[in-house]
């Protein structure tokens, strides 16, 4: 167990190692014992654990499974890998429109990583992407639209891709609303002397996951109603119908008023 690096440095410092992280790697390695596994797939961070299955697979007079790794993708913040509970990911099954506009967000920086590793496009047109981007003959912008309308068109389809590219274009080039937009309804139990407290109609709308994350993005002028931007996060709306609330760059609603 000590040859893993993280452990034998700690192990050197006198650091504590808790004995979960022992049992972490042995349990997954067991679990290759008893399936008898041929080849186990995980990403480059797993390599210490695939390694366990090899060892304990001999240790059980089998023949030792390949360990298949793959490179771990960045998330959209650039820095951390991409994960759920982390937020900085693209689901499989989002929408076009959204795996489209969470594509477009990442750092110029990934263009070429995202394109390697999630896309089909073959690796000596990527050389050629990559040489223009680096002499600027290409802009990261049209470059990152290729790469959106690719990730759409694997996880969809071209026509997804192609409705979600000039969706793109409508709202964030040319300022317009979306094509659709969601309606949220406002029953009377939500209100409180006709108005609601816009960062809970943003809650309960599904616009963000939490009043805080509401009056966050309030403070940070990336909430618009009907176009106009809000900055007080105790801003009390009295909602009308066909009212739009915009929260950041891609999420609308269109109130409808009973």
């Amino acid at each position: 167990m000590l040859e893993r690096d993280d452990f034998a440095r700690r192990f050197k410092e006198g650091l504590p190692v808790g004995i979960h992280e022992f049992f972490y790697p042995l349990m997954q390695g067991y679990d290759s014992v008893i399936l008898k596994s041929d080849v186990e797939v995980g990403g480059t961070d797993q390599k210490f654990n695939l390694l366990m299955g090899r060892v304990l697979q001999k240790e059980y007079g089998l023949e030792p499974q390949v360990a298949l790794m793959m490179p771990i993708l960045e998330g959209l913040d650039g820095t951390r890998k991409m994960s759920k509970s982390l937020g900085n990911y693209i689901g499989i099954d989002e929408s076009g429109r959204e795996m489209y506009g969470k594509t477009m967000s990442i750092p110029d920086t990934l263009i070429t990583r995202y394109f390697e590793l999630v896309t089909p496009v073959p690796l000596e047109e990527l050389r050629s992407i990559a040489a223009k981007l680096a002499g600027g003959s290409l802009h990261p912008r049209d470059v990152k639209m290729r790469l959106a309308y690719e990730i759409v068109s694997f996880y969809h389809d071209q026509e997804t891709a192609q409705r979600a590219k000039e969706e793109f274009k409508r709202v964030f080039q040319q300022h317009e609303l979306p094509y659709e937009i969601p309606e949220f309804e406002i029953s009377p139990d939500m209100l409180e002397n006709g108005s609601i407290w816009l960062p809970r109609l943003m809650l309960l709308a599904g616009l963000v996951p939490s009043t805080s994350e509401g009056r966050r993005l309030i403070q940070q002028g990336a909430v618009k109603i009907d176009g106009l931007k809000v900055e007080e996060p105790a801003y009390t709306l009295i909602p009308a119908g066909g009212m739009i609330v915009q929260s950041g760059r891609r999420k609308f609603v269109k109130l409808k008023v009973n």
